[in-house]
């Protein structure tokens, strides 16, 4: 098991096209970058125990009680876990019982930003893209916080995820700008992302 206190360790295969002489624009060396530890880091998470999982979300939901405040009247987009992340579904409950409600990002169609959609336990829900459970049906809404699952995170709240930019997408579409909440392990934290001009940084990001 990865140990909390390991030091950092970059894939070594690009780091040296992105140091001397970094290049903002050099997308190509960034994307391969980002691809090597995407992988390395899932890797690292899917290698926890599950119950390790469990008792680190178990302290990140703790500290997003702090973070987040009052819920009551407020909406919370959260997520349905994917591959070893932070399973928040107990606190998204809790959020629901203290008068706030939640609401799950769905895919329209790849480009396009995510739709939220308000769920409530018993609320149908059909499996959506990569197979993660979605609501069937419910209003679209704009959050006001959103809670958003990290592959890493760097020291500037820069968020790396999947690839496809849905987050990103979505955060610079929304009308107002709600609070973004990067959640993680803290393994994902790693000194940059090599931020680009359509990366929207987070506003902190909370790790057990």
């Amino acid at each position: 098991m990865p140990s909390e206190n390991a030091e950092y360790a970059s894939p070594p295969c690009f780091m040296h096209e992105l140091e001397p002489g970094y290049r903002s624009d050099a997308w190509t060396d960034v994307s391969r970058w980002r691809k090597a530890e995407r992988k390395r880091l899932i890797d690292e998470r899917l290698a926890l125990p599950a119950e390790d999982r469990e008792f680190r979300s178990g302290r990140i939901a703790d500290k997003l009680d702090t973070a987040v405040g009052k819920v009551s009247g407020r909406i919370v987009g959260t997520y349905w876990p994917f591959r070893g992340e932070p399973d928040l579904r107990n606190w998204g409950i809790k959020v629901i019982e203290r008068g706030g409600r939640i609401a799950l990002p769905v895919v329209i169609q790849k480009g396009l930003p995510l739709e939220y959609r308000i769920w409530a336990p018993g609320d149908p829900l059909e499996r959506g893209v990569w197979n993660i459970l979605v609501p069937a049906c419910g209003p679209a809404v704009q959050p006001d916080i959103v809670i958003a699952p990290v592959v890493g995170a760097d020291d500037e709240n820069y968020r790396l995820g999947y690839g496809g930019g849905f987050f990103d997408r979505t955060l610079a579409a929304m009308s107002r700008a709600p609070i973004k909440i990067g959640v993680g392990y803290a393994e994902s934290r790693i000194p940059t992302i090599y931020p680009q001009p359509h990366d929207v940084p987070m506003d902190m990001i909370v790790t057990d």
